[in-house]
């Protein structure tokens, strides 16, 4: 029997500015519906490989799959409209729309219908209604006629991963998702992050090892551009090496 096609996969990825490498002949897999976790001490590379992931950074050798389908060499914006989507450590949201315009849009450049949003809603009330669903579904449809600048920051980052499902992800990467975000706040991120849809494949940095012991069910340790060690998070936590260089400092055990 045939192993099944990685939702999203790497061969040989390098990358160096000078004599930095800051990708090292990455061989790495993501399976479909997988919940992973990439940590690793600054400076490892954690951004870096999503950059080439995604498009942000060219490589300089090596491959990308997405779902077995060669995306080595695709714009960032081909690589969304496949199913490859990020967040950001800091939000890049469009602060006067409301949370209900940010997602009708990003249904609408979607569906390739994004000119005709400017002329208004009328015929695309199928799009909004969608737009209203995913608000309900993490905890943001009170807050829909919202400005965006205007909500409390958990509240941005939940809409940051709205705007992310609305483009209808096949792989997920987000990049430590609860950065910034108050205590009292975290609770209604958290709780999103749980309740992603399982045929989405979910990669995330993080430092925060309580998040990642959460919800991670495998972990990537990147160490000076290299996969130091991949395992479940029983076996990361038991690793001698990550714990010297690593988790040691975030980490009791």
């Amino acid at each position: 029997m045939t192993a099944p096609t990685p939702a999203l996969a790497t061969s040989g990825l390098s990358k160096s500015f000078g004599a930095l490498g800051v990708a090292r002949s990455i061989d790495f897999a993501l399976p479909a519906g997988a919940r992973h976790a990439l940590i690793g001490p600054n400076g490892a590379g954690k951004t870096s490989f999503i950059n080439l992931l995604t498009g942000a950074l060219a490589p300089d050798a090596g491959r990308i799959s997405l779902s077995g389908t060669d995306i080595t060499e695709m714009p960032t914006h081909r690589r969304v409209k496949l199913g490859l989507v990020r967040t950001f450590q800091i939000t890049s949201l469009f602060p006067d729309f409301t949370p209900l315009e940010s997602l009708t849009m990003t249904i609408c450049e979607r569906e390739g219908v994004a000119g005709r949003m400017l002329r208004g809603f009328r015929r695309l009330s199928h799009l909004a209604d969608e737009a209203h669903a995913l608000l309900a579904g993490i905890g943001l449809a009170d807050s829909a006629h919202a400005i965006t600048r205007t909500l409390p920051y958990g509240r941005q980052r939940l809409l940051e991963i709205g705007v992310a499902l609305a483009a209808r992800p096949r792989v997920l990467l987000l990049d430590e998702p609860a950065a910034g975000v108050p205590e009292k706040e975290s609770g209604a991120l958290l709780e999103a992050i749980a309740a992603l849809p399982d045929d989405i494949a979910v990669m995330f940095i993080e430092h925060d090892m309580d998040l990642v012991f959460r919800f991670a069910r495998s972990i990537t340790v990147l160490v000076a551009g290299q996969v130091l060690c991949e395992g479940t998070p029983a076996q990361i936590a038991e690793d001698a090496r990550v714990r010297e260089v690593y988790l040691g400092a975030h980490f009791d055990g």
